[in-house]
């Protein structure tokens, strides 16, 4: 979308002005684009450390909208918290396919797939507060369980990952092997979040990454 919602890098591989010098005219945005804007907006009011739960009111007013606006693109405040789900959800499992399919070592594909999510969340402040369900801890509960079963497909891409590497180490126990460990790398990701919200985005993600993904894939 914007600075405010961006996605980790790709794996390998101004109004014009109105005739007679008037003040420039607002121009119409097209289809879609509002939506867009909307979205931009929350996830940008969701960056700011410590932020208290957003109202549409408050949304509306840094859109320079009145809440019957926003409410003609979003039927609900829970709605556009679903639009920033629907974009974690592409970009994630978007880029996480691309590495599984060009990426041949399944050691690899996990130290990956979990850098790349914690890229994410890093980029995005305010995503990665929905991420780990402090941006919806006083929104709709539907909201909070979407966000869990994402979560849960990770856990299912990175175990299928985690099989491969069993079966290639002559595990005599492939499949529960990599349900232990795919689980302590769904925690890894999910504790790095916590801890880059709670500390008002000081502590990154990514922060001495290498060691824990070595620990992970050896």
């Amino acid at each position: 979308m914007n600075d405010a919602l961006s996605t980790p890098d790709a794996p390998d591989d101004a109004p014009a002005e109105a005739a007679g010098g008037t003040l420039p005219s607002r121009k119409r945005p097209k289809p879609g684009e509002r939506r867009v804007q909307i979205l931009q907006a929350l996830a940008a009011m969701l960056e700011a450390p410590g932020a208290e739960r957003i109202t549409t009111a408050a949304l509306a007013a840094r859109l320079s909208l009145s809440e019957a606006a926003l409410y003609r693109h979003f039927a609900s405040k829970a709605q556009m918290f679903e639009g920033l789900i629907d974009f974690i959800e592409q970009s994630l499992f978007g880029l996480a396919n691309q590495i599984v399919e060009r990426e041949p070592d399944p050691a690899a594909q996990v130290a990956r797939v979990l850098t790349m999510v914690l890229q994410f969340g890093e980029k995005n402040p305010g995503m990665s507060r929905v991420m780990a369900g402090d941006a919806l801890a006083f929104e709709h509960e539907r909201l909070a369980v979407r966000m869990n079963q994402c979560f849960d497909r990770i856990e299912s891409l990175l175990r299928q990952s985690y099989r491969a590497l069993a079966e290639a180490r002559g595990s005599a126990a492939p499949t529960v092997e990599a349900q232990a460990r795919a689980s302590a790398a769904v925690s890894l990701l999910l504790g790095r979040l916590h801890r880059y919200v709670r500390t008002g985005f000081k502590r990154l993600p990514t922060e001495h990454l290498d060691g824990a993904l070595h620990a992970l894939t050896a």
